[in-house]
């Protein structure tokens, strides 16, 4: 075979797939038939059963115990065994599943190993024991900032400190998690007490979450030139916001009910190794920016330290879906938005001694970019509300309203190397 050449698999929707080629084999926890859940990877419009495959000794020596591990009803023992083991399992997916493999004939033949994607339901691959949402897309705390600061959008902390807050890990789920309507307090404009009621301002947010791999001893930090061996991988994470309750309840403390309600994820784990060709230098801060403080900042980190993913939102609403109409796409914008890196945000989590466990998730906050067009928010995209969006049916939105369904999508490419993705992370309003 030709070493210029991408390498292909036998499982023929894998070639050419727009998110899972050979070249990603995500992992992800999957249901299908009456059997219960278990892990498996994600290839073309296939899911590969890796308990199926452990059974049927398809991994020998050392692997076999990683594969079995990955093929439990939770990810978390896997991404504790760190990349070492992330690594091997890939390795030994990528050659049994190649249109090359000594055992492509017995693979071929057995049955139950390969099950089609559209049959399978997907869970939250982890058991989240915490949450984490950063707010490090500067873009977007910028362009929030100037709907209620405008003449100073940033607080003076956030180019010092990658600034977060600790969500709701009970309301974690995939996209057949229904999104209801959230009830709470608002202050009406001019008024001076609040009132109870649903949402009516409710918004979604455009993130990258990130696995926590294996962790630390309480009381013991993660250094930064380290902090990328506890990463395991990412997905697409839509922080739904209630931003009317959020207005009245986020000051002194921030978010609470506004955001607890629900966050939605893609239900596949991309692994920090299938996204090494991906990775890019972190982008120069403005002139005049602080540099970050010595135990944030390595040179490695900054080197190849972020990632270069494009990002897209897209709607789909009731009326959309009756007349046979594709999503609108609302945003399209990029990783290499990101204030801070993904292992600076390990590290000052970690910093005060915090302990991090196998199967915490952060999300990276809403990752807009700076112009009309690349905005993560509605919020953002109708200035508050003040603007509508016109979508292709003539209706217009300043929030999300019922049956409106939001679609988040993630793809990278670059030059020489095979696109991968993520996946969709959908979620519809009801209510």
């Amino acid at each position: 075979m030709n070493a210029s050449l991408p390498r292909l698999s036998w499982v023929a929707s894998a070639n050419g797939h727009p998110d899972f080629p050979l070249q990603n084999l995500p992992l992800g926890v999957f249901s299908h038939g009456d059997q219960g859940p278990r892990g498996g990877v994600a290839i073309g419009d296939r899911v590969f059963d890796l308990q199926a495959a452990v059974q049927a000794g398809f991994f020998q020596g050392a692997v076999r115990e990683v594969a079995t591990i990955a093929s439990r009803d939770r990810l978390n023992d896997f991404f504790a065994l760190g990349a070492t083991a992330r690594q091997r399992l890939r390795h030994a997916l990528s050659d049994l599943l190649a249109e090359d493999s000594p055992q492509r004939g017995s693979l071929q033949a057995t049955a139950g190993l390969l099950h089609p994607m559209d049959e399978c339901r997907m869970h939250v691959p982890a058991q989240v024991g915490d949450y984490t949402d950063f707010y490090v897309g500067i873009h977007h705390a910028m362009n929030v900032g100037r709907l209620f600061r405008p003449d100073n959008p940033l607080l003076p902390n956030y180019k010092y400190v990658p600034i977060a807050y600790h969500g709701r890990a009970s309301t974690l789920g995939t996209g057949d998690t229904p999104i209801k309507r959230p009830h709470g307090q608002t202050l009406a404009a001019g008024e001076e007490v609040p009132t109870f009621g649903p949402c009516k301002r409710l918004d979604y947010e455009l993130e990258m979450g990130v696995w926590i791999g294996p962790g630390n001893e309480q009381g013991q930090a993660i250094a930064i030139e380290r902090a990328s061996d506890h990463i395991a991988g990412f997905c697409l994470l839509n922080d739904w916001s209630a931003r009317d309750i959020q207005a009245w309840e986020y000051q002194p403390l921030g978010p609470f009910l506004s955001k607890s309600f629900a966050t939605t994820i893609s239900a596949w784990v991309v692994t920090a190794e299938a996204l090494a060709p991906f990775r890019s230098a972190q982008p120069l801060r403005p002139e005049g920016d602080p540099q970050p403080l010595p135990y944030l900042l390595d040179p490695l980190d900054q080197a190849s330290g972020a990632l270069d993913i494009e990002l897209e939102v897209l709607l789909l609403t009731g009326q959309m879906k009756a007349r046979g109409m594709a999503a609108h796409r609302l945003a399209l914008s990029n990783t290499l938005n990101m204030y801070w890196t993904v292992a600076q945000m390990v590290t000052h989590h970690s910093i005060n001694g915090c302990k991090l466990q196998p199967g915490d998730l952060f999300g990276t906050g809403t990752l807009s970019g700076p112009q009309a067009g690349q905005f993560g928010s509605l919020l953002e995209m109708t200035a508050g509300g003040k603007q509508s969006v016109t979508l292709p049916t003539g209706e217009e939105r300043r929030f999300l309203e019922h049956g409106d369904e939001v679609i988040l999508r993630a793809r990278c490419q670059r030059e020489g190397q095979v696109s991968i993705g993520f996946g969709e992370c959908r979620g519809v309003v009801q209510g």
